[in-house]
């Protein structure tokens, strides 16, 4: 488990220092370069745990930003309903890999551009239904759309249902802001001895009124297709907008940026205090899109790869 980055007395990184999960024994590992790819979370975690006479409250963090503009994707997930029009379908085999659904990208630009929505950014719905292994709640609707049932005409029932249900989520652009962030608890370490983080996380308006949208939205394609809402979600719990850390879409923390003044990384993820430092994960990110980070993030590690080698070859690092 790594606890910090050592430095040399010229400011550089020399290294990790790590806990052995075996021997509990504390180690080191050494190297000209230092890339951290821990996660978003992690990365910012080792970093804040970095403190030295150079870097007092952590290195990399003579701006204060490391932790801060902490985000994750915004979710709305649950809402569902019932289409009499899928039922009695013929039966098929939908077997296999779970999870799969239809995806629709956000379409409301124009909308944006001449201020008719309240909230800035966008979000994709991601929705499902499907045939495949029925568990013990198949029949929950029987009683509901049927009268219920027992024996042959319980499973009458359960047949003339299956699949005729369909479930919605979104994702959507979170915009950073100054009242979501991490930090050092200073009184909590975990079985390593390493202090670990304490989080603070905030929706703002543009969140919730994005999944109040969506719900809306939901509502809307269900009834059109002459269907029945089966879940409402209203302003007394936000719409029921995922919990900050939900959707684990973590990035931000050591946001990139041409200001070193402003930022706690240069365009190419490097460290701004200290050049042989670099954050390959989802750390370095400035937004959040409602799409999932992790080829953004590949990207970026593979042109902060480049880069690395390129200094290397320049004699730089």
């Amino acid at each position: 488990m790594a606890r910090e980055v050592t430095l040399g007395p010229d400011g550089l990184a020399t290294g990790v220092s790590y806990i052995d999960r075996k021997t509990r024994k504390e180690m080191q590992a050494r190297g000209k370069i230092v890339v951290l790819a821990a996660s978003a979370c992690e990365t910012a975690r080792i970093l804040l745990n970095s403190k030295s006479r150079l870097f007092p409250n952590g290195l990399a963090n003579s701006t204060g930003l490391v932790g801060k503009y902490l985000m994750d994707t915004v979710g709305a997930d649950g809402s569902s309903g019932f289409l009499p029009v899928l039922m009695d379908l013929p039966p098929h085999n939908c077997d296999g890999v779970g999870g799969m659904h239809l995806y629709m990208p956000w379409w409301n630009y124009q909308k944006q551009l001449r201020n008719q929505l309240p909230f800035a950014r966008g979000y994709h719905i991601e929705f499902g239904g499907g045939r495949d292994m029925p568990g013990p709640h198949s029949g929950y609707g029987t009683e509901r759309f049927l009268g219920g049932g027992y024996g042959v005409e319980l499973k009458r029932g359960v047949r003339k249902l299956f699949g005729a249900f369909v479930g919605f989520s979104c994702r959507g652009e979170m915009i950073p802001n100054k009242d979501s962030y991490c930090e050092i608890d200073e009184d909590t370490v975990d079985q390593w001895g390493i202090p670990v983080l304490k989080f603070h996380f905030k929706w703002t308006d543009d969140e919730i009124l994005m999944a109040r949208h969506a719900r809306e939205t939901f509502r809307e394609i269900i009834e059109t297709a002459g269907g029945e809402v089966l879940s409402t979600f209203g302003p007394e719990d936000n719409w029921a907008i995922s919990r900050g850390g939900e959707i684990i879409h973590e990035v931000g923390t050591t946001q990139m940026g041409d200001d070193r003044r402003k930022s706690v990384l240069n365009p190419y993820c490097q460290a701004w205090d200290c050049k042989n430092l670099f954050v390959t994960d989802g750390a370095p990110f400035v937004s959040n899109a409602d799409k999932n980070p992790t080829l953004s993030i590949m990207a970026l590690a593979w042109r902060t790869s480049e880069h690395i080698a390129d200094e290397v070859k320049k004699m730089n690092v």
